[in-house]
């Protein structure tokens, strides 16, 4: 697409894209990564094991080639030691092949993780079509490979020689000892070269990791169009979003209406709108506006506040700086402090009374002092 619109690949992959790609089996991958982990297992391993398995083929060659003349010609004793030797070999090496067998399984979860893609295991034309695998061959990503090959020989030949170099002494130095002496020898100067030629793959490795991380971001990246195309089906139509919409208001005034009977006092226009505050006390912030609505929903909430023995009193100009300067569940300004404090102490005066703790309280002042800035006119 990006082809066709002559849009540059410049965004990153959305979450949805990375998403299907590995479900399709198209995640970062190394493989030089997955071959350094296998080869240090091996070379570690047979460094661990090895001496054992090669006392365990020294005895198993003597007690094979040890025969005498009616041993030969009997089938039930040769049988007999072919099952012998076939179980010390498997048991000389099994603990290698389990070595190998968690690394082969260790090695991808480096980078991209294990990842079962049923999508993957579908059969594609592309891949058996001769014209798609000449223009593989001959791209960019073949080339790569090359090169990593070339460095890959390059690396691991100039090492060879210089431990071949360092050890070439006493190579010469095993034809001089007995057999036991000398397998012994050869064994400990292979493994001990094994392990560092395997250790040459990490500095491919390092290189290669950051590489593969870099080109599947680059793959992936899309143009402005594909994102915008990916918001509008993952959001789907405008009637669907307005009804998402809708029910998100429904639920949020839900949330606002179940607050209403735990607030002090609802403050209102009289008619148009609702706000209702509520002040804690043992926290000692400013207080806390839990509702507010206009026209149906400030009547709905005067109606719970009523039914819940919830203060409500009448203060038009009041109720409009409350309902414009303030969000639900936000504490009201700070140049409100002083009329809110004249309405919760009339507040609390109007309660103290009603149990016959307190005498009357004095009659709301009609002129709260509400500052100019906050001020909203009727019209508003």
């Amino acid at each position: 697409m990006a082809e066709e619109s002559g849009q540059e690949k410049t965004e990153e992959p959305t979450p949805k894209r990375l998403k299907d790609a590995k479900e399709k089996g198209d995640i970062a991958r190394s493989k030089e990564l997955a071959t350094t982990v296998s080869l240090l297992a091996a070379a570690f391993g047979a460094l661990m094991l090895g001496e054992t398995a090669a006392n365990v083929m020294m005895d198993m060659m003597s007690y094979n080639f040890a025969l005498d003349r009616q041993s030969v010609f009997d089938p039930n004793l040769m049988f007999q030691h072919l099952g012998h030797s076939l179980r010390e070999g498997m048991m000389s090496v099994a603990l290698f092949f389990l070595i190998m067998l968690v690394a082969a399984f260790v090695g991808p979860l480096g980078l991209g993780g294990w990842n079962l893609s049923g999508k993957a295991l579908m059969p594609k034309g592309s891949r058996i079509n001769p014209f798609s695998g000449i223009k593989r061959m001959f791209s960019l990503k073949a080339l790569l490979e090359l090169f990593k090959a070339l460095a890959k020989f390059l690396v691991v030949g100039v090492l060879s020689f210089f431990i071949l170099d360092n050890v070439k002494e006493a190579l010469f130095a095993l034809g001089a000892q007995d057999i036991r002496t000398a397998m012994a020898g050869a064994t400990d100067i292979v493994l001990w070269a094994f392990v560092a030629m395997s250790a040459t793959m990490i500095l491919i490795a390092v290189v290669d990791v950051p590489f593969q991380i870099h080109d599947y971001s680059k793959k992936l990246k899309m143009t402005m169009q594909e994102v915008k195309d990916e918001m509008k089906n993952t959001e789907g139509k405008p009637e669907v979003k307005g009804r998402i919409r809708q029910l998100q208001r429904e639920i949020s005034q839900r949330q606002m209406m179940s607050a209403v009977p735990e607030a002090d006092v609802v403050i209102t226009n009289p008619t148009h709108f609702a706000v209702a505050l509520k002040y804690d006390q043992e926290r000692g912030h400013a207080p806390i506006m839990v509702a507010k609505g206009g026209d149906f929903l400030a009547l709905k909430i005067r109606e719970i506040a009523e039914a819940n023995d919830v203060t409500v009193l009448s203060s038009p100009a009041l109720a409009r700086a409350i309902y414009y300067s303030t969000e639900i569940d936000d504490e009201i300004p700070a140049g409100l402090f002083k009329a809110v404090a004249e309405v919760l102490a009339y507040v609390y005066q109007l309660k103290r009374h009603k149990k016959k703790e307190g005498p009357a309280p004095q009659r709301l002042s009609d002129r709260l002092p509400i500052p100019e800035e906050l001020r909203r006119d009727e019209t508003d």
